[in-house]
């Protein structure tokens, strides 16, 4: 059909020959022939339905359509170059014979438009916590789900902050501080202060231009950005924004498809990425289940299901981007990624101290101690307990040097990073304080977040008494409280209202009223 629509075009007739029109997308609709436009561009992703990783039904209810706004939040702009086959790039729409849907604006929507007239300038925000209630507020509700959701009873992703509140400072006094040096190095980075901005999945869910404003921060403040592989932004995307020599790290969730895995390491590789994060928590994602109330409805919420049509659909988010993932990683794959790169490997999600010994057997070069924000394994511990657990026992057997350990998980404040190089960590890794200052304020909340870091940092470590990273020594913290384990309530934390509970009918009813 393509075919013929070119060879009858006349050139001289209008400036869009060549180009499909509105009508003729319009009339593959269906199941059996099912093409939808995306960037302006046609695609036939009828042999596709079934092995779309959302389901065929997202794709059904685009048929025939401009597919664009949904697809945009989801996935990187490359997908369709990757994953369809040429034969079925359809060619260019003109999209001026594009019928568009009007869309009514929800009362909620329009209460949402207030409060972003309505939000606090910038500069009264004072510390990650006020990023996060300015996007709460602003950000739209699937958005706001995907990004603040944790497992179950999000008990772990609580105590992940908390959890810093139970080591206390011994501070030194009288110690020469005028002169303070923040800068430290990570994975033999040079780095201005010890934090890098950790994989985050979906950034254009909280900001169009997506992760690529993470990666011009990440520059300015001289951090190491980790890619995530579930980004917004292609791959190439992101590593085509930084500048300089500025260095990034790759965050791997490993294919069922071997090839696949090793194609995307040695590109990264190829394009100067110098470190390779194999996250091993996620042999299958936890249940979020604030995503899964929020993301999934047969209205138009940008979620999908996970394998079809015989699935339950209220899976969020999370479920519908990630059923690639290989449940069968183990550590008897290790030797085969040392084989497939020269890059550092490090493990991501590693929980006990016994997994750090076999980390350091197998040869790798690091491990992050982290329960993936409290979105996995609920009731896990915080990757700060398991830090004061692992240090005193590497240094005991003489292997503190053999490997470098990171944390990451609850990280607000300069002084839990403190707390983190205090225990031995090289340095943490900060992921949603970044993405709700990018979903609230863009570029300038993101660069503002990092600066507030940096300005605690300098403080607080004059008040403890330290001039150096390397003056952060085991003595200045108290570790006595930080194995107690009391389940706090949501409201009893800063996070307390993260937590959205199920929406009844009596609740339905009220709020129709």
């Amino acid at each position: 059909m393509l075919k013929h629509l070119l060879a009858n075009a006349d050139p001289g007739e209008n400036p869009h020959v060549g180009d499909l029109t509105g009508e003729d997308i319009a009339k593959h609709n269906s199941r059996e022939s099912c093409w939808v436009i995306v960037h302006g561009k046609a695609y036939d992703v009828t042999e596709f339905l079934p092995e779309h990783p959302g389901g065929p039904k997202i794709i059904l209810k685009y048929a025939g359509k401009d597919a664009t706004e949904e697809y945009e939040p989801i996935h990187p702009p490359d997908t369709l170059d990757k994953f369809l086959p040429k034969d079925k790039h359809l060619g260019p729409v003109n999209m001026d014979t594009v019928q568009q849907e009007i869309k009514e604006e929800s009362p909620e929507e329009k209460e949402r438009q207030e409060r972003i007239k309505k939000m606090p300038k910038l500069e009264v925000c004072y510390n990650l916590m006020d990023f996060e209630t300015v996007a709460r507020h602003v950000m739209k509700k699937p958005a706001w789900a995907y990004y603040s959701s944790g497992a179950d009873d999000e008990i772990t992703m609580r105590e992940n902050h908390s959890a810093f509140h139970k080591i206390w400072f011994r501070p030194k006094v009288l110690v020469d501080v005028k002169n303070v040096d923040i800068s430290t190095t990570m994975l033999a980075t040079k780095v201005d202060i010890p934090f890098y901005v950790t994989a985050t999945a979906l950034g254009k869910l909280g900001h169009p231009e997506g992760e690529v404003v993470l990666t011009r921060a990440a520059h300015k403040h001289n951090v190491v950005q980790m890619i995530p592989t579930l980004a917004s932004c292609s791959f190439d995307e992101i590593v085509d924004a930084r500048q300089g020599d500025q260095v990034q790290w790759l965050q791997l969730y490993v294919n069922k498809d071997r090839e696949i895995t090793k194609k995307i390491v040695q590109h990264a590789e190829a394009r100067g990425v110098r470190g390779l994060y194999i996250t091993v928590d996620a042999p299958q994602l936890g249940r979020r289940e604030k995503d899964m109330r929020t993301k999934f409805d047969d209205s138009g919420s940008n979620v999908q299901s996970t394998s079809g049509d015989n699935v339950d659909r209220s899976q969020g988010a999370a479920r519908a981007i990630s059923s690639f993932i290989d449940p069968s990683l183990s550590w008897k794959d290790i030797p085969w990624f040392r084989s497939i790169t020269k890059m550092p490997i490090f493990l991501k999600g590693v929980q006990r101290v016994e997994d750090v010994l076999k980390a350091i057997e197998c040869g790798v070069d690091g491990v992050v101690l982290s329960n993936h924000g409290g979105r996995q394994l609920d009731t896990a511990r915080s990757g700060i307990e398991v830090l004061a657990e692992v240090m005193p026992i590497l240094r005991e057997r003489g292997l503190q040097d053999k490997i470098e350990i990171l944390i990451d998980g609850g990280v607000r404040r300069a002084t839990d990073i403190i707390k983190a190089l205090c225990l031995g960590a090289k340095g943490v890794g900060i992921g949603r304080p970044f993405l709700f200052a990018m979903s609230a304020y863009g570029q300038p909340g993101v660069d503002r977040a990092m600066q507030l870091l940096k300005d605690e940092m300098a403080m607080n470590m004059r008040l403890i008494g330290a001039a150096k990273i390397e003056d952060l020594t085991p003595d200045m913290v108290d570790i006595s409280s930080a194995r107690s384990h009391f389940v706090t309530q949501p409201e009893d934390t800063l996070a307390k209202r993260a937590y959205d509970a199920l929406i009844t009918p009596n609740d339905m009813l009220k709020a129709n009223l």
